[in-house]
């Protein structure tokens, strides 16, 4: 299970630390793709839950799944650890979710989010304690 929050820097390449206790959940390579949940963010998939996501939008009617696979495939990119931990961002992915030089990184379950570290506070933001016990409400937990 991947969880917890972290500030790192991009650097000039577009290269990214991704923290030692989040990488021991990804193999040698995983897949970056531009987020799919209507939020301006870089999901990071381990090969295992791509897999399952590739599965599940293959189910969907044969139209939709062409509409969702042609946003997630054309910004869709394995991607390999360096010796340090960094990972390489693509161009089109840092211009997609703005990110510069400041990322949020937040382990979300099944995969990670990297986002740009003021839309990450902004997004954030919005939620209250309330609110979110308000959701946790719902799972009569």
């Amino acid at each position: 299970m991947l969880y917890g929050g972290y500030d790192h820097t991009i650097d000039k390449k577009g290269r990214i630390a991704i923290p030692a206790k989040l990488r021991d959940e990804f193999g040698n390579s995983f897949m970056i793709c531009r987020g799919i949940y209507g939020k301006n963010c870089i999901c990071v998939y381990p090969t295992e839950q791509w897999d399952k996501l590739v599965e599940k939008i293959g189910n969907l009617p044969s139209a939709k799944s062409s509409v969702v696979k042609r946003y997630l495939y054309e910004g869709a990119f394995e991607v390999e650890f360096d010796s340090q931990g960094r990972i390489l961002i693509p161009a089109s992915l840092r211009e997609f979710a703005s990110l510069e030089t400041e990322a949020h990184i937040i382990g979300v379950d099944t995969n990670l989010e990297i986002w740009n570290k003021e839309l990450w506070q902004k997004e954030n933001s919005e939620y209250t304690p309330e609110s979110i016990a308000a959701i946790v409400n719902e799972l009569d937990f």
